[in-house]
């Protein structure tokens, strides 16, 4: 979205007071952008997000009560023409794929200095995807990393995964829905919701499509039952 003399409307979502002012120092000397308001914690921002309806929200990636992932997926679902740019002291690739997966359109790092945390909120004002240069690195190194084999010197397929991943990765290529998999191993749907969002990290799979056909290269969901009926039907939560 071009504005050529309209200000960019900025919320800003982070648990740290030094921080919000420091981000309202340097939006109050931008003449195109302004702070609309600050948020302190994930229920917050997604509160203020649906009444200010911002152009632009930083949302820090680690909050009270709503994650900041958990948050932009909430707000994306309400509203997808806010452009999202997720902010962290950290640049593990768990986080960034968590980021891109909820719908974020940028990951900046906290130490990054204010013209180019303003150069991302401009870019993603109008549409575009921006990633800070260290985090540019990390994305182009992952994804030049040949995949290894699925299966380890131990014969054993997919072997970051923990125990109950690997469980559920199983119930997955079977079929099985997240609610079913909850009842299965009496769990609650947001747990499971939580561990199918790190399988998918560790395969390098954005849907649970994916997921599955990665999974039944390497031999699950092979059993009697691997076409289950209550797996046919995915919502758009399984993802």
């Amino acid at each position: 979205m071009d504005r050529p003399t309209e200000r960019i409307r900025v919320l800003v979502a982070d648990d740290h007071p030094v921080f919000r002012r420091g981000m309202r120092a340097i939006l109050g000397a931008e003449p195109g952008a302004e702070l609309v308001g600050e948020a302190m914690d994930g229920e917050e921002a997604i509160e203020l997000a649906l009444e200010l309806r911002p152009d632009v929200i930083l949302m820090d990636l680690n909050m009270p009560r709503v994650t900041g992932i958990e948050a932009t997926r909430r707000i994306l679902e309400a509203n997808p023409d806010i452009a999202i740019l997720m902010l962290t002291m950290f640049e593990d690739d768990k986080s960034i794929f968590a980021a891109m997966r909820a719908g974020a359109h940028g990951y900046v790092l906290k130490g990054a200095d204010g013209a180019e945390t303003l150069r991302a909120i401009q870019a993603a004002a109008s549409g575009e995807a921006i990633f800070s240069p260290a985090i540019t690195q990390r994305l182009t190194q992952y994804f030049a990393t040949p995949e290894r084999d699925h299966l380890t010197s131990t014969g054993r397929p997919f072997s970051n995964l923990t125990e109950r991943e690997y469980e559920i990765l199983s119930l997955i290529a079977e079929g099985y829905t997240n609610n079913a998999i909850a009842s299965r191993l009496y769990l609650s749907p947001k747990t499971v919701r939580n561990y199918v969002s790190n399988i998918f990290t560790k395969l390098r799979v954005s849907n649970r499509s994916q997921a599955i056909v990665h999974a039944r290269e390497a031999g699950f969901g092979t059993r009697e039952g691997s076409s289950r009926s209550d797996g046919a039907n995915m919502h758009a939560d399984e993802r």
